[in-house]
This record gives C-alpha cells, structure tokens and sequence, in this order.
C-alpha cells in the first residue's frame, strides 16, 4: 500500500510543477519549485512544499500567489488524474533548500577546510 502512496505523491508533486510552470500567469509568482508531496492516509488531503527562490518580501508575495491560486491547481490537478477521490490541495513554504544551502556554507566557512576542486584535464583533485 506505501508503494502507491509513493507513486502518487510523486505523480502530483510532477502534475503540480507541471502546472505551475506552464498554466499560473500570477506576476507575484517567481521561480518556484514543488519540493514535495504529502499525502494524508486516506488521500483526502495532499500538502505540497514549495520552495521560493528570492528575498522575503518575494517569498511571502509568491506564497500569497500560489495559495490564491489553489483551487485553479487542484481542477487542473483534476483533469489530469485518474482517481476516484480528489485530494484537497494546500501548499506550505519549505525551507529545507535554503538551510541545506546555508548549511554548506558554514560547512565551507570551518577553518581546517580546504576548497578541493577538480581538474578538468586529469579528473584528479588538485589543491591551491
């Protein structure tokens, strides 16, 4: 039974994106991506991470966007699946890019770690 869950969250968090991107002219969305889908047990509530790339002032605009715009995802969502019952979509800020992205900068910033790169020609490493 997790093994369709999987492939459904996974079949919406692609439709969503796919919507996202192609059909919502909102000017308050910016680059937006769908991080996630959690489905509820009884697939009557999917709750879908979405990841803004910009300020704070553009992150709390492009959330104010696609929440307005919910209803208009989930008839699409509609259309394009095939499932008895349709879950009710709601979208949340994920913030796990943005400290994972904060995090490997503190990691790089540690004294005692050297920035490795890799030599194109060779494919060894090679230190400044």
């Amino acid at each position: 039974m997790k093994y369709r869950k999987d492939r459904l969250e996974e079949l919406i968090r692609r439709i969503v994106s796919e919507i996202i991107m192609r059909e919502l002219k909102d000017p308050r969305i910016g680059f937006v991506t769908v991080t996630g889908v959690e489905l509820s047990k009884d697939y009557a509530e999917a709750k879908i991470g979405i990841s803004i790339l910009g300020s704070s002032a553009e992150v709390r605009k492009g959330m104010e966007g696609i929440r307005s715009s919910s209803g208009y995802v989930q008839k699409l969502l509609g259309k394009e699946l095939k499932i008895r019952i349709l879950p009710r979509v709601y979208f949340y800020l994920d913030k796990s890019v943005e400290e994972a992205v904060e995090m490997v900068g503190k990691i790089n910033n540690l004294p005692g770690v050297k920035d490795n790169k890799i030599d194109p020609d060779s494919g060894e490493n090679s230190e400044d």
